[in-house]
């Protein structure tokens, strides 16, 4: 039996136009795509790296930065740079992007027509049968196909992005800690060099009967817990700085990275962000997530309702040929019957997986709401906190300074009510610091909550230090 020639043009159709649609596999695998959206968040723009991958070797995209070129301090966006090019395991996460793609193209093809060849032969006869089978509902349902894997491929896009914003954060924390913990290092050892001054000056006046053992003894244990907070502070400071190493994804001499000496200063205002809800549920990518996935779940329902009945739908040419008779032509159809399977269990769970979605995305919603109100009010409170000491805090232990130290020059305050406010200072200037690595951690971490960035940082400046300094005064105690 000869097929229908309308038949055949309407197939041969239905062929081109599905693999006129196909997808393509980009060189990036479509990760420019991701790096543009990701750059606009968070103001750093990711690399997806070829030639020095899986080597070790620092990119050629880096190798000229300043920190590396010059010895220059890294910053916290150049830290950020370095790591969305030279981590090695976010550069494997980039390339689930180009395995979705991938998929997405494969998905977008057809399957492969089939071709079967049978020869018989015996008692003088030979019989041949050909046939060529095309998966027709397989050409139907592609372009649907291709729209799910479409859909997924934009969630593993979502996906590699919020990979790349996790990292950003870990890395903007990490640089934060590594300077601050240096910062403080150097603070630690400045007091233990004054506390040990001031042991030594309170040594000498106990031998000379100008003070008591009580006095030299409490300046002694004052002087050992200063060099065991310079020994913690050492130990801080030497891990913050591997963490940073780590997230930075560095080793060897490219892992010699000169840091600042200092925290940048407080902003002059905080953030004002009275619609900071609204710039969560806009911004963030979990809820963007979710309300695609309920989207993509709601379109599956359809496919799943559109093909509950036919799983198996197969047509195909065939032609026969044996010995002494005329060659038969003709086609062949396969369809599985539903007699035992009418597929609405397959609905059914569909259903039940869109309505799982809805919560899913009223849950996102929730969660960002609260989060975005927790973390700009955390970023207020230790903007205010770290002000206060700036602003009241340290002017007022700098002004008790100045005035012990007048009275102890007027010899109206003795060595050990000096040594006594030395001591005070130096724990308001350490407050200080740890105050201003709340801040601007608390920055980071609501740029990562609401899915964009604030301003971007000031320039570094030197902490206002109250340094206990009793040596300078070592004369005037003899």
């Amino acid at each position: 039996m000869t097929p229908h020639p309308h038949f055949l043009r309407a197939g041969a159709a239905a062929v081109l136009a599905v693999l006129s649609g196909c997808a393509t596999v980009t060189p990036d695998g479509g990760f420019s795509d991701v790096a543009a959206a990701t750059q606009a968040r968070i103001g750093v723009a990711p690399q997806l790296a070829h030639d020095d991958a899986g080597r070790g070797a620092l990119p050629a995209a880096l190798r000229d930065l300043p920190v590396f070129r010059d010895g220059a301090p890294l910053d916290m966006d150049t830290a950020v740079r370095i790591a969305l090019v030279n981590h090695p395991g976010l550069q494997a996460t980039y390339w689930n992007v180009g395995i979705a793609q991938a998929d997405l193209a494969q998905a977008a093809r057809p399957r492969n027509p089939s071709f079967d060849f049978t020869r018989l032969a015996g008692g003088g006869a030979l019989e041949i049968e050909r046939s060529l089978t095309v998966d027709l509902l397989g050409l139907l349902t592609t372009p649907l196909a291709a729209r799910m894997e479409t859909r997924r491929f934009e969630g593993v896009r979502r996906d590699v992005g919020a990979a790349i914003e996790r990292h950003a954060l870990e890395t903007r924390t990490a640089w934060i800690e590594a300077v601050s913990s240096r910062q403080a290092l150097d603070y630690a050892r400045r007091v233990q060099a004054s506390t040990e001054a001031g042991a030594e000056l309170t040594a000498r006046m106990a031998q000379s009967g100008n003070t008591n053992q009580l006095d030299l003894a409490r300046e002694q244990v004052f002087h050992a817990q200063a060099a065991a907070d310079a020994a913690r502070a050492d130990r801080r400071a030497t891990a913050a700085r591997e963490r940073l190493t780590r997230a930075l994804g560095l080793w060897g001499k490219d892992a010699q990275y000169a840091l600042p000496d200092h925290l940048p200063d407080l902003p002059a205002a905080p953030a004002d962000l009275p619609d900071v809800e609204r710039l969560a549920l806009a911004q963030r990518l979990d809820v963007q997530a979710a309300t695609a996935d309920a989207a993509a779940t709601a379109a599956d329902l359809g496919l799943t309702r559109t093909t509950r009945f036919i799983n198996v739908f197969d047509v195909g040419y065939a032609n026969k040929s044996q010995t002494d008779a005329p060659k038969e032509h003709g086609y062949a159809i396969s369809l599985e019957l539903p007699l035992f399977d009418w597929g609405g269990a397959r609905v059914a769970r569909a259903e039940a997986t869109y309505m799982q979605a809805v919560n899913r995305v009223a849950l996102a919603a929730v969660t960002a709401r609260s989060e975005a109100r927790e973390g700009y009010l955390a970023y207020r409170n230790a903007y205010d906190t770290a002000r206060h000491y700036r602003d009241t805090v340290l002017p007022l232990r700098k002004k008790i300074g100045r005035e012990v130290l007048l009275r102890y020059n007027g010899m109206l305050a003795s060595p050990q009510e000096l040594l006594a406010d030395a001591r005070d200072q130096a724990g308001a200037v350490t407050a200080y610091i740890e105050a201003l690595d709340a801040f601007w951690r608390a920055h980071a971490e609501l740029d990562a909550v609401l899915g964009t960035r604030l301003a971007a940082p000031g320039t570094a400046a030197s902490v206002p230090t109250a340094a206990p300094a009793p040596a300078t005064h070592k004369d005037h105690a003899e």
